[in-house]
Parts: C-alpha cells; sequence; structure tokens
C-alpha cells in the first residue's frame, strides 16, 4: 500500500487563526496533514528567522502544535525536523486578508511558502480577502485542495511556489481562477505619531490602503473581478534587463 503523502500547515495568523480548520479539514483527503503554527500572530514578518532566542514546540490542541518564532521558522522546523525532510508539500494559510502585489513582500503567509521552495520542498500561499460578517473560507479551502492535489501529482519548478488570492465571496459566487502576474496595491507612506498618557511620543508604521491599479492580467485585477488570481512567486528575483546593461555602466 502506498503511504500517504506528508503535507505541512503552517500559517501566519496564528493558533487561532480563522482559516486554520476549515484549510486543514480540506487538505485531510490528500494526505497526512502537520499543523504547525505561530503561538501568536506573526503578520507582515516577512521572511524572518528566528535567531537569537531558543524555539519551543508546545501542543495548542489535538493536532495542532506551536512554535514561538515566525511563519518562515514554523515552515523550516517542520520540514527539516518535525517531519525529517519527508515532506512532500507546504500549505501556508488560510491568511485572513488578501496577499496581492506588494503585499508579498511583507507577508508571512507567502514567506512560509518561500521558506518551503528554499528547501525544495513545494509549497503553496493561499488567502481570502477580508468581508464583513462571519467569513466563509470555504472557497479558499476548496481551492488550496483542488491545487494542493495538482501540486502533488505533478510538482512545481525549482525555487517556485504559487500564491492564491480568494475573492471575499460566498462558495457558490467565486467564478472560477485565473493565473495572474503581481499587481499593485496603493498605500499610503504617513507614519501616525501619537501620545501616551505620560506625554510620549509613540508611532504606528502600519499603511492603510488607498486604492489598487487594475491592470489587466493582475492579481488585484482578477480577484476584484470575482476569480481566484493563482501567481508563481520565484526565488530568484533578479532583474535580468538591468542585469545585461550593468556592465555598460560608466561609474566615476
Amino acid at each position: 500500500m502506498r503511504a500517504r503523502p506528508n503535507i505541512l500547515l503552517v500559517n501566519d495568523d496564528g493558533f487561532h487563526g480563522e482559516g486554520l480548520d476549515p484549510l486543514r479539514e480540506a487538505l485531510a483527503p490528500l494526505g497526512s496533514v502537520f499543523v504547525i503554527v505561530p503561538e501568536r500572530e506573526r503578520s507582515a514578518a516577512s521572511h524572518s528567522l528566528t535567531l537569537h532566542k531558543p524555539l519551543r514546540l508546545r501542543l495548542g490542541r489535538p493536532g495542532v502544535h506551536t512554535l514561538n518564532g515566525t511563519p518562515a521558522d514554523c515552515t523550516r522546523f517542520g520540514v527539516l525536523h518535525h517531519l525529517k525532510g519527508r515532506c512532500a508539500l507546504v500549505v501556508s494559510g488560510i491568511n485572513r486578508g488578501h496577499n496581492l502585489g506588494q503585499d508579498v513582500v511583507y507577508s508571512g503567509t507567502v514567506a512560509a511558502a518561500m521558506e518551503a521552495a528554499l528547501l525544495g520542498t513545494p509549497a503553496l500561499a493561499v488567502s481570502r480577502g477580508l468581508s464583513r460578517g462571519t467569513p466563509d473560507y470555504q472557497a479558499a479551502a476548496a481551492y488550496a485542495a483542488l491545487f494542493a492535489e495538482r501540486v502533488l501529482a505533478k510538482g512545481l519548478p525549482k525555487g517556485t511556489c504559487l500564491n492564491i488570492n480568494v475573492p471575499p465571496l460566498p462558495s457558490g459566487a467565486v467564478k472560477g481562477w485565473k493565473a495572474a502576474r503581481l499587481g499593485e496595491r496603493v498605500y499610503d507612506k504617513s507614519i501616525a505619531e501619537r501620545r501616551d498618557p505620560r506625554g510620549h511620543a509613540y508611532y504606528w508604521m502600519a499603511g492603510r490602503r488607498v486604492g489598487v491599479r487594475l491592470i489587466p492580467g493582475t492579481d488585484v485585477a482578477v480577484v476584484k473581478a470575482g476569480f481566484v488570481s493563482v501567481t508563481p512567486l520565484r526565488l530568484d528575483s533578479t532583474d535580468r534587463p538591468l542585469l545585461k546593461a550593468l556592465p555598460g555602466w560608466r561609474l566615476g
């Protein structure tokens, strides 16, 4: 009898992430699902690793382990130590809120998938847009399972992961999926300064999204139109046209 593939499930919303259980349930028919997530929310942690303090793995509840580290830590620990390199697929999500366009630079969800690619393991990052009321993660979980099944069967190019974004719609309202390149989301560039009760200044750096550019073929436009966007991301981010032009630069 053929052994079931090991699937590592991680996220950046932590132990209480609302998309965790729906995704875990959707992946269960495809293999043995192991869950390692940050003990607290680590949104916008980007691709950071914990190098200056010990990491501690704890069983938060049956089948769900927590790690006092970043999303990328969870992937690295899960693939190399917990599963001893016997990991067929890493799935990161379901993130609460999209990771579109420039968001991928900061996203802990995407970084966890990119860490898997760095380790030579196929990976998906899955996010769902924010909506009013109780979010419905069923469509996102279903599409994640479909792509997980495909990747388990066919693999991905070396050094590549898939970034999947699902519109904040009920399952029956999602129109399908489309391949898309990264788009542009526009954030303000202000840093909010406030005063604590003792008069000392403190600051909030989180930028507020003020708009999008609906460029055809981009993930932003695809999701806005009611489709799931699927974007392949590569570890190699070399600007090849500039690489060719650099030798011609005159310096000094």
